[in-house]
């Protein structure tokens, strides 16, 4: 940063982060000290697709009278160029690296270790998220000098943004030919939210003032054991479910049980945890059930598809206290505010049909002119003030069905399904117990509603057709294979090509 070279900060943050904020921040702090400055900024893409890049150019005011003209400020960063990239989220972190913003021989890059998962991540079949560590671990090879924490948490406790905390943490890292004092001036002569604005600054500051290479990386952190709430061991029909797990389960896999089980209870009731736990005795009974995985990936992927997504599920959640309490939180709403929250519902007419009595539901999608007028009526979305006492009420009788849940089409259907499923593990396990638990696994290609769910069951039941037709001849590794190709296109293609290669279609 020395001589007549401009120095160069590339801020990447997401809408509502302050990015914009933060660059009117440098630049009135550079100006007002001796320092000519220019911002600019790009645009992204909303919804999570991309993030604004402001970019920020610094240059003496002395060197320029010196030299007796103005200097040429760059309107955007360029790869190998950068002298400090500020990322409000760790994987704008690892987009400026991918970018090439970020070098060892110069770059200091101050970053938010959270996470605000992008829509890449968001719509894949599988676990598309990016892996923190990896993130971390690239980064601070890219980077001369890296800073990085949980920003966004030392925002919330301050009551401010996460500008404020990346404005400290610039500070603090020292690479500015300013002071702690001139930067905390800055933030007093914007005038708005001054005092939490400070304490998220001096939280950022003295986080950045430890050695980076003394803060500990993300590590995956081991399971520990689950305690159910003292309110819940009270009722006596969770206090046997607690019990038959104990008495009945082995050690290794009473955790993922605890949280099994409290999962169905939560999605309709205690009888309905005994029917899971029902099931997971089968597993259990089994000769293969030395192989510890088995039981624990079954009791896993069996909660979650007991817990399956039909409209009573979502009436639920979005009617409940806590989401309320939640939301209000997460815009900071004051006392005396009023919160309007709008939900979009598209419910097809299948999931409306899933939610009838067996009967009708079966008769409605079969019918005629009945069903034609019904979806008359439903093939267009809908917006539900939730807030509103008559959207309220409306996702609240919805949610109320949830007693009848047991006679509605779709919990006749997905028994059926989880029965099935359940079957194949048991035989697969008589012949290679690595490849029940495989069997047991490829219950991730079933999640969601609508086309989503519709297309996930269609890959799940073609990987089940194929384990079926091989029996004792198909590899572990093989439906793996198989289950990792489903989970990597909606359409399916990856998948066929696979079961040819394998010869298996």
């Amino acid at each position: 940063m020395a001589g007549t070279e401009p120095i160069k900060i590339a801020i990447l943050a997401m809408g509502g982060e302050g990015g914009g904020v933060l660059a009117e921040w440098i630049l009135d702090l550079a100006e007002h000290n001796g320092y000519i400055a220019q911002t600019t900024s790009v645009p992204g893409v909303a919804q999570r697709t991309g993030a604004t890049i402001y970019y920020v150019e610094l240059y003496p005011r002395a060197q320029a009278e010196r030299d007796g003209a103005m200097p040429v400020l760059a309107l955007m960063p360029l790869p190998g160029d950068v002298d400090v990239v500020l990322a409000s989220e760790l994987m704008e972190a690892g987009r400026a690296v991918q970018r090439g913003l970020v070098t060892p021989d110069r770059t200091a890059l101050i970053a938010s270790t959270h996470r605000v998962y992008s829509i890449a991540e968001k719509i894949a079949l599988g676990d598309g998220r990016a892996d923190s560590a990896s993130l971390i671990t690239h980064a601070q090879r890219a980077a001369k000098h890296f800073v990085r924490f949980d920003m966004a948490q030392a925002a919330e406790q301050a009551g401010s943004v996460i500008s404020a905390v990346l404005f400290g943490a610039l500070a603090g890292t020292g690479v500015l030919p300013f002071s702690r004092s001139q930067f905390e001036a800055t933030i007093a002569r914007g005038g708005v939210g001054v005092k939490p604005s400070l304490q998220a600054f001096a939280t950022g500051y003295e986080r950045a003032a430890i050695d980076p290479d003394a803060q500990a990386p993300i590590e995956p952190v081991a399971p520990a054991a689950v305690a159910p709430d003292a309110a819940a061991s009270r009722d006596p029909k969770i206090r046997a479910l607690l019990e038959r797990i104990d008495g009945g389960f082995p050690v290794s896999a009473r955790g993922v049980l605890i949280e099994g089980a409290r999962r169905v209870v939560d999605y309709q009731d205690p009888a309905y945890a005994q029917l899971y736990l029902d099931r997971l005795a089968r597993i259990a009974a089994l000769p293969a059930a030395g192989e510890p995985l088995l039981l624990q990936e079954s009791a896993r992927h069996l909660a979650l598809w007991m817990s399956y997504e039909d409209t009573i599920r979502v009436a639920e959640l979005k009617t409940r206290g806590s989401r309320f309490e939640r939301v209000r939180g997460e815009v900071r709403v004051d006392d005396d505010q009023v919160l309007s929250i709008h939900e979009f519902m598209h419910p097809r007419l299948e999931e409306i049909c899933d939610t009838l009595p067996a009967g009708l539901g079966r008769w409605l999608l079969g019918s005629g002119w009945p069903r034609r007028l019904a979806e008359r009526f439903t093939h267009k979305g809908r917006v539900i003030a939730t807030s509103s006492l008559r959207g309220f009420l409306l996702l609240y009788l919805v949610a109320g069905m949830k007693r009848w849940r047991r006679g509605t089409l779709r919990f006749g259907v997905e028994n059926q399904r989880i029965e099935r499923w359940l079957s194949q593990i048991v035989q697969a396990a008589a012949l290679n117990p690595r490849l029940a638990v495989e069997v047991a696994q490829c219950q991730r290609l079933v999640k969601g509603y609508g086309d989503t769910h519709e297309r996930g069951l269609r890959n799940f039941e073609t990987v089940m057709a194929a384990v079926q037709r091989a029996g004792a001849a198909l590899a572990p590794a093989t439906v793996r294979e198989l289950r990792d190709a489903a989970l990597a296109d909606e359409e399916g293609d990856q998948l066929r090509a696979l079961l040819v290669r394998h010869a298996l279609a």
